[in-house]
C-alpha cells in the first residue's frame, strides 16, 4: 500500500520530535547475535534444570526448604535472561509496527519463549502438586521467606491448573491463538490514518495525534476529529470485530477448561483482590454517575452550548488552544516529584538523561502509553506519544509515575518485583496529582485557573467513571458472547448501553461513536485490566488527601510502599498505611475528593459570572 506523507500541523509544533528512546542497554539492534545466543543459552539452562529438579518437589512431605529456594532462585534467574529479550523484542515492535525485522524478531522470540516456558512448566505444576499442609510448611519456613509470597499467590491458582501436556499445549496455541489475534489487532490499529481538513489542510494523522484534537477549542475541528476517527474504525469494522470476538471466546473456552466460575476471576486471582471488593467499588463508583451529569452540564453552560455532544467533553474552557513543548512539559514534571520528595525528581531526570522515554509521535507506533518494567536488574522504559497537550504533560508524569515505581522497587527480586495491578497505578497516579498542583498554583488568571481544574476533573472521571464504563462494556460483551458470535451491531449497542448510564442525558452519544470500544489495547491484551485503573484513582485521591493532611510524615509511607512492589499482596502492603479497602465507606473517600473537585469548578465559575 503507497504511504502518503502527512501535511504538517502548524498547532502540533510542541510534539516530542526527536524524542526517541535508546534501546541499547538492552540490545545493539534486532540482529545483534547476543539476542540468539541468549535464547539457546536460556532453553540449554532450562533444560539442565529439568534433569536436576523434575520428580524433586513434588515428593511426599515436600522437598527440603534448601532445595525448594535453590529452583526458585535458579527459574528466576533464568526469567530475567529471557526476559530481557522478550522486552526488547516488544519494545522494538512497539516502536515500529509495520517495521519487519521487528515483526520477525517479535514473533521468534515468542516461538522461543514459549518452548522455554514449556521446558520449566513441570517446577510450578510440582509445586502445585503439594498438599496444602506441606506447601504451608515450607511457605513458613525463614529460609523460603524472601518467597513466600510468591509462593503463596501461585498456590491461588491451584485448582485452574491442567495436566503438564495440556499445559503445554495451551502455550503452543497461544502463539497461532491469542497472541496472533492480539498483533493483528496492533498492527491495524497502529497502522491507520486519518484525514483531517484543518486551516485549509488536509493531514493525515496517526491515532494520537486525531485524539488530540478532541482537545481543541475549535468546535468544528473537533468534531472532524470524531468524524474522521470512527468514519476510519468503521471501515475496519468487521475485521475489529472478528479479532475481539475471537479473543473472547478463547478467553471463555480457557476458563472453561481451567473451571473459573466467570471471565473475571483470573483477573481477581491475579490481582489479589476479592470480587466482592471489586463489585463494591464499581457500586460506589456508579452511585455517584449523578456527580458527572452535573459536571457535564456546567461545562455545557460554560461553553454556551445547550448540551454537550460525545466530542464536546474534552473540550477546553480557554479560545486558545494550550501547547506546552516537551521541555517544559519536562521541567515542570522534575519541579513537581521534587516537590515531595528530593530523591523522585533525581530518579525521574535519569529517564530523560539517558533516553529511556520514547514520546515522539509518528505513524507505526503503538498508539496509548505505557511504562514496561522489565525486570529489577534493568530500568523501566516509557512510551507515550506528547502532542503538546496539558493531558500529555499528565501522561508523561503519569508514565513516569510507573517509572519511579519500578526503579523504587528494584531493591525487589523478579518473583516479588511487579506489583499487582490495583496497586501498579499508585505512583503514576499520585504523580499526575502532582503535576496538576504545579499548573494550579503557577497560574494567576481564574479563567486559566477553571480551565486547569477543569481538565483535571475531565481526567479523573476518565479514570474512574470511564474505567467503570469499560469494565461494564467488557462484563456485557462476554456475556452475550455466551450466547452467541458477537456482531458490530451488538458491541455498538453494548457500548453505546454503557456509556449512556454514566453519561445520562447530559451528553448526547452519536451514531459514530458505536466504534469506541474497537480500538482500546486493554480489551485486547489485558481483559478486564480496566477497575485497576478504577481502583487507583480512588485510591490515590485518599491516599493524596492523607499527604495533604500529615506533610512530610506521609512520604516515608509512601516510598516504603513504592519499595516493596508485589512482594506481599494488596491488602498487606497497604494496611501500614491505614487503608481497608474491603471496606465499601472507602471507596467513598476517593469519590468525595471528585466532588470537592467539582465543587471547586462550580465556586470559581460562579465567581467569574
Amino acid at each position: 500500500m503507497t504511504r502518503t506523507q502527512a501535511a504538517p500541523l502548524p498547532a502540533l509544533s510542541a510534539e516530542a520530535t526527536g524524542v526517541t528512546w535508546d534501546l541499547s542497554d538492552l540490545f545493539a539492534g534486532v540482529d545483534d547475535p547476543k539476542i540468539q545466543e541468549t535464547l539457546n543459552r536460556c532453553q540449554a539452562d532450562a533444560e539442565a534444570f529439568a534433569q536436576r529438579y523434575r520428580g524433586k518437589i513434588a515428593v511426599p512431605g515436600g522437598p527440603e526448604p534448601a532445595v525448594l529456594l535453590a529452583g526458585v532462585r535458579e527459574l528466576e534467574d533464568m526469567y530475567e535472561r529471557i526476559g530481557r529479550v522478550a522486552s526488547y523484542a516488544h519494545l522494538v515492535y512497539d516502536s515500529d509496527t509495520r517495521d519487519v525485522a521487528a515483526r520477525n524478531l517479535q514473533q521468534k522470540v515468542e516461538q522461543q519463549y514459549t518452548a522455554f516456558r514449556n521446558t520449566v512448566l513441570f517446577f510450578d505444576l510440582e509445586w502445585l502438586e503439594l498438599e496444602g499442609d506441606v506447601a504451608q510448611r515450607l511457605m513458613t519456613d525463614p529460609a523460603l521467606a524472601p518467597y513466600a509470597h510468591y509462593l503463596h499467590h501461585d498456590r491461588h491458582f491451584r485448582p485452574h491448573r491442567l495436566s503438564e501436556p495440556e499445559e503445554k499445549i495451551v502455550n503452543e496455541k497461544d502463539v497461532t491463538g491469542s497472541n496472533a489475534w492480539q498483533r493483528l489487532h496492533t498492527e491495524i490499529t497502529s497502522s491507520l490514518s486519518f484525514e483531517v481538513e484543518r486551516e485549509g489542510k488536509v493531514a493525515k494523522l496517526n491515532m494520537s495525534q486525531v485524539l488530540a484534537l478532541f482537545h481543541e477549542p475549535d468546535r468544528a475541528l473537533r468534531k472532524r476529529a470524531h468524524d474522521a476517527l470512527y468514519g476510519e474504525l468503521s471501515n475496519h469494522g468487521q475485521v475489529l470485530t472478528f479479532v475481539y470476538d475471537t479473543l473472547i471466546q478463547d478467553h471463555l473456552t480457557v476458563d472453561r477448561l481451567r473451571q473459573y466460575p466467570n471471565p473475571m476471576a483470573r483477573r481477581h486471582l491475579g490481582n489479589e483482590v476479592l470480587a466482592e471488593a471489586v463489585d463494591a467499588m464499581m457500586e460506589a463508583t456508579e452511585s455517584r454517575y449523578a456527580l458527572a451529569h452535573d459536571y457535564f452540564r456546567l461545562k455545557a453552560r460554560l461553553l454556551d452550548l445547550d448540551r454537550l455532544v460525545i466530542y464536546d467533553q474534552y473540550a477546553p474552557l480557554q479560545q486558545v488552544s494550550t501547547r506546552l513543548p516537551f521541555d517544559e512539559a519536562k521541567a515542570m514534571v522534575l519541579e513537581s516529584y521534587g516537590s515531595i520528595h528530593q530523591p523522585f525528581r533525581e530518579i525521574a531526570t535519569t529517564f530523560f538523561e539517558h533516553r529511556w522515554i520514547d514520546a515522539e509521535p509518528r505513524q507505526g507506533k503503538r498508539g496509548g502509553a505505557y511504562c514496561s518494567s522489565p525486570t529489577p536488574k534493568l530500568h523501566p522504559y516509557v512510551l507515550c506519544s506528547y502532542t503538546g497537550t496539558p493531558r500529555d504533560v499528565m501522561t508523561v508524569a503519569h508514565e513516569l509515575g510507573h517509572g519511579l515505581h519500578g526503579v523504587l522497587a528494584r531493591r525487589q527480586t523478579l518473583f516479588n518485583y511487579h506489583s499487582s495491578l490495583p496497586l501498579a497505578e499508585t505512583a503514576s497516579v499520585f504523580g499526575e496529582m502532582m503535576v496538576f498542583d504545579r499548573l494550579v498554583k503557577r497560574e494567576s488568571d481564574p479563567r486559566a485557573k477553571l480551565g486547569l481544574l477543569a481538565g483535571k476533573i475531565e481526567d479523573s472521571f476518565a479514570t474512574v467513571y470511564r474505567q467503570n464504563v469499560l469494565t461494564r462494556f467488557e462484563q456485557t460483551a462476554f456475556a452475550a458472547r455466551k450466547e452467541a458470535r458477537l456482531t458490530p451491531e451488538e458491541l455498538g449497542d453494548r457500548w453505546i448501553d454503557a456509556n449512556s448510564r454514566y453519561y445520562g442525558d447530559a451528553v448526547q452519544l452519536t451514531d459514530g461513536y458505536r466504534w469506541g470500544w474497537s480500538y482500546i489495547p486493554h480489551f485486547i491484551h489485558t481483559p478486564f485490566y480496566c477497575y485497576a485503573y478504577v481502583f487507583g484513582q480512588l485510591l490515590v485521591l485518599a491516599l493524596y488527601r492523607m499527604y495533604q493532611e500529615e506533610g512530610e510524615a506521609f512520604v516515608p509511607k509512601f516510598v516504603g510502599l513504592l519499595e516493596k512492589g508485589g512482594s506481599d499482596s494488596p491488602e498487606q502492603l497497604l494496611a501500614p498505611i491505614g487503608v481497608d479497602f474491603r471496606d465499601p465507606a472507602f471507596w467513598q473517600k476517593g469519590l468525595d475528593e471528585l466532588e470537592r473537585l467539582v465543587k471547586q469548578a462550580v465556586d470559581l465559575a460562579d465567581q467569574l459570572g
